[in-house]
């Protein structure tokens, strides 16, 4: 017997079957039976079910005489369903990669519940998907916690009645089938036949558990779809009702329920009567007329009278005022449209004031006590600007500084930091008065930098892919920008940051302009040579990774070539293969972080690139669960990048520039390579990252996860190549970068007078929370080398067995052989850390210091 029966009816559907079918077939949880029912349909739908059928054991054919509809072909298929579990799956929408494994997990974990409620994104005829608005009502609290309100893992519907305020369809819910047998719960005839089914079963369970996470991408079709119909059958909704009512009369126990119900009647007739386009012009009159008499008929005693505009409208609804109803809808229409007129006219009106405003400050003297910073178009306080204006602050501090950013962000700033808000009087008063201007992008096209200003371009990464004027061949990055006006914005600068020589030589051809390059290193990395292993150690709990596990910062780029974000990896899966010892770190590039789930500090859960589900909220970080698998965190919304650096003790990335910054740590950096000729088609390459990587290169997931099982991540190739890489990009990032910065541009001293660069060999990062050494043979000494950098002989870590002050080392850690040292699970263990200084092969030192492409 399957764990899962999938029961699609398919009626004019066809050219969507097909990718219904596959996303059923293809999840990794194969324990399942795929009940396809042909609803007699006059297009290929039956072809196409035969067709899968024949390729596949597991699919059921259903072909039924004549045209039943939507509910009556779903109870078709319950009647031949042999599974634990029945779902639902409208033959033009698809299950999300992953989903029956999660939902598998959930139920396990929660006792087998009657019915399991899990969510969904629309997506519309663009492809693009939008997670349900009320995901929040799906949250999994935590069961230790007595305070959470959503502690409860398995629950009636009286302790979660805010269930009812979802989408009331049968397809995001898992039902056991012997709960729907014992209880004869089928599908009526008629349009909006999810109503008095859906209903019932929530009334009636007696365990209901959620799974926070997108399991169904609702399509929104263009045309076709039942909604988008006109047609009088929209006027089974009545009967639909009659039904819910009916049933709950039959159960006096129940009968509490009414008014919650009888609101939730009320607002679907609003629905239907304001869509437009729904109901034909000659049954509007008599749709009014029925709900005023169901609304007369079914409204319970002493019902409360819901605020706003949701008590005009059951008021016209109760009455059946059609004409009243539509007036006043129109009325309402006209007062948005002035108002969005009157907006319109004011932004006009205020930018002229700021314009006017801006010239008149710019009259005024330059302020040489003012420094105003920015980060990622107003995106908080951040990256190079943040370190440069907190030395700023130690070693100037008679300058004020001040920080342009949205208040979204203001919690990012450190006190005594004044914030600007973007566009306003303030904003442009500084613009047109400060000494210094400081950001890691351009400022406004309408900024004009006067004489005695001092622009100051730090960028924002050692540019891997094409910049500035190289983009002019690549339409899909350039993406219709204006060449002249980036040169315009170049001009203005006064001086250019560079962490290494391969930087300066792009910047100064791709950037071309009179601006002075300062090759003082990356600032926001000096952190990675300041900070102490107790502060590594509290960043990792802040961000709740568990002690003695292997934290892997995930941290993908950005596609060009793609319009929307597209997950590289199946998160679920990898997860599973690395093992309970590893942690994954999940940070999304920050194009996409607002759309793919931010961490929230409110502790709202929301699904990470449809992948997991949220399992524990911080204020900085969400847990994806993936059972007794290991653990993975969605950090995008964790706004400074290089502390999740100090906290992982390994990157994976693909092409992020965070690659050159990483690798001051001399921690293992794993490439994953999957779509490079793509990459480097759309958007161009100064070097092909796949012949001079800083550490192992995969191409497909199963690579990526071999590496990781095999050891390879952080093997004697591994260090090698990490070596020849800090060598070529890391060659100024020694920790004094910002002070270099502020003497030069803020202090005005020259050039011979600042600190000196420390020796790539001399330096020594934080230390990795967990250290890692491959097992290579022992040499004649008796002793195992030191991950083949060709260093002094490390002893490795004494391995015991696990305990309460030893965790237990990871799962693909002991299959490589790897030895994993926690600081403070062994105290008196010797750390394993490569020496700094260690040679590098003739092969990897071979490599030129100035990169060209491939």
């Amino acid at each position: 017997m399957p764990r899962f029966s999938v029961i699609v009816p398919a009626y004019e559907v066809q050219p969507y079957l097909n990718d219904c079918l596959r996303s059923v077939l293809e999840q990794d949880f194969t324990d399942l039976e795929l009940i396809a029912v042909d609803d007699h349909s006059p297009d290929a739908c039956g072809a196409i079910i035969d067709e899968a059928a024949a390729c596949d054991p597991r699919v059921r054919p259903v072909h039924l005489p004549e045209n039943a509809g939507l509910g009556r072909a779903r109870n078709a298929g319950i009647r031949r369903a042999t599974g634990d579990y029945l779902l639902f799956l409208d033959g033009d929408d698809t299950l999300a990669p992953g989903s029956l494994r999660a939902i598998a997990d959930r139920l396990a974990r929660t006792g087998e519940p009657q019915v399991l409620v899990f969510d969904y994104a629309r997506v519309d005829w663009t492809g693009e998907a939008v997670r349900n608005v009320r995901a929040e009502l799906l949250r999994q609290g935590d069961p230790e916690d007595p305070e959470d309100p959503h502690a409860r893992q398995v629950f009636r519907l009286d302790q979660r009645p805010e269930l009812l305020r979802l989408l009331m369809v049968a397809w995001n819910k898992a039902y056991r089938r012997d709960f729907v047998r014992k209880e004869g719960f089928a599908f009526p005839p008629g349009f909006y036949e999810d109503t008095p089914w859906t209903f019932p079963v929530l009334l009636t369970a007696e365990s209901i558990a959620v799974l926070d996470r997108v399991c169904v991408h609702y399509r929104q079709r263009r045309r076709g779809g039942i909604l988008r119909t006109t047609s009088r059958r929209h006027l089974d909704v009545f009967e639909q009702y009659d039904r819910v009512f009916r049933f709950l009369d039959a159960r006096p126990g129940l009968a509490h329920w009414r008014p919650a119900l009888f609101q939730r009647m009320v607002d679907h007739f609003g629905v239907i009567a304001a869509a437009p386009g729904r109901l034909p012009v000659r049954a509007r009159a008599e749709f009014f007329r029925r709900a005023g008499a169901h609304h007369r008929r079914y409204r319970p005693l002493g019902a409360a009278t819901p605020p706003g505009r949701a008590r005009w409208r059951g008021l016209l609804l109760r009455l059946g005022a059609r004409r009243t109803y539509h007036l006043l809808r129109g009325a309402d229409r006209l007062r948005r449209r002035t108002a969005e007129c009157g907006l319109t006219a004011f932004t006009r009106a205020r930018r002229a004031a700021l314009w006017l405003h801006y010239r008149v400050q710019r009259c005024r003297p330059v302020d040489p006590g003012l420094a105003v910073f920015a980060a990622y178009w107003h995106r908080g306080y951040a990256c190079h600007p943040a370190a440069i204006e907190a030395k700023v602050r130690e070693l100037a501090p008679g300058l004020r500084t001040a920080w342009i950013t949205t208040p979204e962000y203001a919690h990012t700033l450190p006190p005594g930091v004044r914030r600007l808000h973007p566009g306003s009087a303030a904003y442009w008063t500084a613009l047109a008065r400060a000494r210094f201007l400081v950001n890691n992008v351009n400022f406004t096209q309408g900024m004009r930098k006067r004489p005695g200003q001092i622009h100051l371009q730090t960028h924002h990464g050692t540019p891997l892919k094409h910049m500035g004027l190289d983009l002019r061949d690549r339409p899909a990055a350039a993406r219709g920008m204006d060449f002249g006006k980036l040169l315009e914005r170049v001009d203005r600068w006064d001086y250019s940051l560079s962490a290494n020589r391969h930087t300066t030589l792009v910047w100064e051809r791709v950037y071309p302009s009179g601006y002075t390059t300062l090759p003082y290193g990356a600032p926001r990395n000096d952190v990675f040579q300041r900070a102490t292993e107790d502060e590594v150690a509290r960043l990792r709990a802040r961000l709740g990774i568990p002690a003695g596990t292997i934290a892997v910062l995930y941290a993908p780029t950005h596609r060009d070539y793609q319009r929307r974000y597209v997950p590289r990896l199946d998160l679920e899966r990898v997860a599973r293969a690395l093992g309970p010892g590893f942690t994954l770190l999940v940070r999304t590039h920050y194009f996409h972080a607002p759309a793919t789930s931010v961490a929230s500090p409110t502790g709202r859960a929301l699904d990470v690139s449809g992948h997991g589900r949220a399992l524990d909220v911080s204020e900085y970080s969400r847990v994806l669960d993936v059972s007794e698998y290991s653990r993975v965190l969605d950090v995008s919304g964790y706004g400074r990048v290089e502390e999740l650096c100090l906290a992982a003790d390994a990157l994976l990335t693909d092409y992020s520039s965070l690659m050159f910054d990483y690798a001051n740590l001399d921690r293992p950096i794993v490439i994953h390579a999957d779509d490079w000729d793509a990459y480097r088609a759309a958007r161009g390459a100064y070097f092909d990252i796949t012949a001079a990587p800083p550490g192992p290169v995969s191409r497909t997931e199963d690579e990526l996860i071999a590496l990781f099982a095999g050891g390879a991540w952080c093997g004697p190739r591994s260090a090698a190549l990490r070596a020849a890489f800090r060598a070529r990009f890391c060659p100024y990032d020694d920790g004094r970068a910002a002070e270099r910065v502020v003497r030069r541009v803020f202090l005005g001293e020259r050039p011979a007078l600042l600190p000196p660069v420390v020796p790539l060999a001399e330096r020594r990062p934080a230390p990795a929370a967990v250290r890692t050494l491959p097992n290579v043979p022992a040499g004649p000494g008796g002793s195992g080398g030191s991950g083949g950098s060709g260093g002094p002989a490390v002893p490795a870590v004494p391995a015991g067995p696990a305990g309460p002050d030893r965790p237990a080392e990871p799962r693909a850690a002991r299959r490589a052989g790897v030895v994993c040292a926690s600081p403070a699970a062994s105290p008196a263990a010797t750390p394993v850390t490569a020496p700094a200084n260690a040679p590098v092969s003739a092969s990897a030192t071979s490599l030129p210091h100035r990169s060209r492409p491939h």
